[in-house]
Order: structure tokens, then C-alpha cells, then sequence
């Protein structure tokens, strides 16, 4: 674990067991049945709907509940509410993956002061996680 410039150590989750099923091809809605609590199976349909081009509304609600499920494991490995997220870390990529989907959704639903609220979370968590998710 590495400290950043103000001595805040980087917040890193734990592997996600959905990212095997994933990465096997077993469908993403079977993965967050098994794996609720997963935000990568989250972000994955969130992703999914968002490229249909007209599932902005389920892509938010999915979106949503990745966030908040990351929320919860992040607070359960210490995180405090600051701090970086490293996109390095690829158990964090769920996380940071279901809140880059959520900023899309809310932008294109007009929830735009969620969609800055995201925007600023993700360049706060990782300035990476945003040239990576295509938002930087």
C-alpha cells in the first residue's frame, strides 16, 4: 500500500469473484444474480445497456447499484470517504467501472449534478481510471 503526497494511504478492495465469470463469458445478469454484491457485474450491465443506445434509465439503475455496492466495500476495507482508488489495482475496477457508467447515465438521463459529482469522484479516486474509462 502506497501513500499519497498528503499521507493518505490508497484504498484497495478485495478480488471480486464475479470478474472469473466474467471473464469465462457467463452472462452478467446470471454473474450480480450469484454475485450481488459485485460492482463489476454491475458496471458490466450498466456498460451493456448504455451501448444499446436507448436503456439510459436501466443502465442508471444498474449503475446505481454498483456504486453503492462498491460504497460498502469500499468503507469495509477502510476507505473514509477521500483518497486514491488506484486503477492499478484491478479489484477497484468494478468500483471505478459502476461510477464512470454512473456519470454517463446521469448525463444522459440530465442528472447533471450527479453527473458531476461522478466526474469529480473519478479524477479524485484516479486521474488513470479517467484516461481509461475514456472520460479524460
Amino acid at each position: 500500500m502506497s501513500d499519497n503526497l498528503l499521507g493518505i494511504p490508497e484504498t484497495r478492495l478485495a478480488v471480486d469473484p464475479a470478474a472469473e465469470k466474467l471473464e469465462a463469458g457467463v452472462d452478467p445478469v446470471q454473474v450480480a444474480a450469484t454475485y450481488p454484491a459485485s460492482s463489476l457485474a454491475w458496471a458490466v450491465l450498466a456498460e451493456d445497456a448504455l451501448a444499446d443506445g436507448d436503456r439510459d434509465v436501466e443502465a442508471y439503475a444498474y449503475a446505481r447499484t454498483g456504486y453503492h455496492r462498491g460504497l460498502d466495500q469500499l468503507r469495509r476495507a477502510g476507505w473514509k470517504g477521500f483518497g486514491a482508488l488506484p486503477w492499478a489495482h484491478e479489484p477497484n475496477r468494478g468500483f471505478l467501472r459502476a461510477l464512470a457508467a454512473l456519470h454517463r447515465a446521469a448525463a444522459a438521463i440530465g442528472e447533471l449534478d450527479e453527473a458531476e459529482r461522478t466526474s469529480t469522484f473519478l479524477a479524485e479516486s484516479d486521474a488513470a481510471a479517467l484516461a481509461e474509462l475514456g472520460l479524460g
